[in-house]
C-alpha cells in the first residue's frame, strides 16, 4: 500500500501506477497529523484502506500536488558512514545525527542552498524508514517490527570546515544523536513521494538507489552495499533516541555517485519497489562548481583519506 498526502494535505493512496484515491472519512485531519494517525492505528484501518484502495473514486495522479509524506515528523535520525563504498570500506564504529523536521520538503518543490562559505554542497541519495511503533533501547532481533514502511529521501549536506555532522566521521554524544546544522537548513530533507508499507518491500536491503542530476545519473548503488544492517541501525539510534510513529530515519548513502547541487538543478531519485522523488535547487548567489561526480569526495571516502567535501571554492 502507498500511502500519501495531496493538495490541501489530504491524505490519500496511489492505485496501480498513476491514480490517487482520497481515504476520508476513514482518516480525520490532514498533513502530519493525518499520516501519523494512519500509521499509529494502521491495523485497525487495513481493511476499510483496502477497500478504499479497491472501490474509490480516483483522480490522476497527474491533476495533484503531491506533499511530502512526512510533513513534519516528530524527529528525523541519520546514520553516517554507514555502507561499504561498493566494498572498499569495512564497517567501522555506528554513528549518526538528527536533521531539523523544518528542514522536510516534498515532490516538485526547491530545495534553496544558504548564503554559507561551503566548500559545496552535496546530494546524498538515501532509503528512509518510518517508525509504525513507539521505542526505546529496540533489540535488533526484532527491530524490523517498529517499521511501518519506506519512503526516498536526499539528506541535502552543506560541506562547511568543521562543521558537527558535515563530514563521514565522528560520534554521537553519550545520551543524544547530535543535530547537524549544516545538514539541517531549511529545505534539506526532501520526502517523498509517498510511504510504502513494509509489506511491499520483502528485502530493503536489497534496493537498486539512483539519482539523476539535471539527467545526469549520479548515485547508483543497492541497499545491500550497508555496512550496519538496518536492524543494527534501529537498535545503535534507539539507544541514544526514542522514537514514534511517523519519525524518520535515515540509512544512510554510498557516497561514490555524490556531486554538487547547484541554481537550477533538476534532481530525480528512484528507489526500487518505492518510487521516484523529484525536486529542483535554486542558489540566490548562483555558486558554480564542476558538473559530475565529486571524485575528491569519492576517492576519500573510498579510501578512508577523510570525509566528504574537501576544500573545492566555487568556480
Amino acid at each position: 500500500m502507498k500511502l500519501l498526502l495531496f493538495n490541501d494535505g489530504h491524505p490519500g493512496l496511489l492505485r496501480g501506477d498513476n491514480e490517487v484515491v482520497a481515504i476520508r472519512p476513514l482518516v480525520s485531519g490532514g498533513g502530519q497529523q493525518a499520516m501519523q494517525e494512519i500509521i499509529a492505528n494502521f491495523d485497525r484501518l487495513r481493511d476499510g484502506l483496502r477497500t478504499r484502495e479497491r472501490t474509490g473514486e480516483a483522480v490522476p495522479l497527474s491533476s495533484v500536488k503531491l506533499l511530502p509524506p512526512l510533513p513534519r515528523p516528530g524527529k528525523i535520525l541519520a546514520m553516517g558512514g554507514n555502507f561499504s563504498e561498493f566494498g572498499h570500506r569495512p564497517p567501522a564504529p555506528m554513528w549518526g545525527f538528527t536533521k531539523s523536521t523544518d528542514a522536510v520538503i516534498g515532490p516538485g518543490d526547491t530545495c534553496v542552498l544558504p548564503p554559507v562559505d561551503a566548500n559545496i554542497f552535496h546530494h546524498e541519495p538515501e532509503l528512509v524508514l518510518v517508525f509504525g511503533r513507539a521505542g526505546k533501547n529496540i533489540r535488533s532481533a526484532n527491530a524490523l517490527d517498529y517499521v511501518f514502511g519506506y519512503t526516498c529521501g536526499v539528506d541535502v549536506s552543506a560541506r562547511v570546515p568543521a562543521a558537527p555532522g558535515a563530514g563521514a566521521g565522528g560520534g554521537p554524544r553519550r545520551d543524544a544523536l547530535p543535530l547537524s546544522a549544516h545538514k539541517s537548513y531549511k529545505t534539506f530533507a526532501p520526502l517523498g513521494p509517498w510511504i510504502v508499507t513494509k509489506d511491499e518491500v520483502p528485502d530493503p536491503q536489497k534496493l537498486q538507489v539512483r539519482l539523476w542530476d539535471n539527467g545526469e545519473l549520479r548515485g547508483d548503488y543497492n541497499t545491500s552495499d550497508i555496512n550496519h544492517s538496518i536492524a543494527d541501525s534501529i537498535e545503535f539510534a534507539t539507544a541514544l533516541e526514542s522514537v514514534n510513529p511517523g519519525d524518520a530515519f535515515y540509512l544512510g548513502t554510498n557516497h561514490q555517485g555524490l556531486g554538487a547541487m547547484q541554481d537550477g538543478d533538476a534532481i530525480d531519485l528512484e528507489i526500487e519497489k518505492i518510487g521516484r522523488l523529484s525536486f529542483r535547487v535554486s542558489d540566490p548567489l548562483k555558486r558554480r562548481w564542476p558538473r559530475g561526480v565529486d571524485q575528491l569526495t569519492a576517492e576519500d571516502v573510498r579510501t578512508g583519506a577523510g570525509g566528504p567535501g574537501r576544500r573545492q571554492r566555487p568556480l
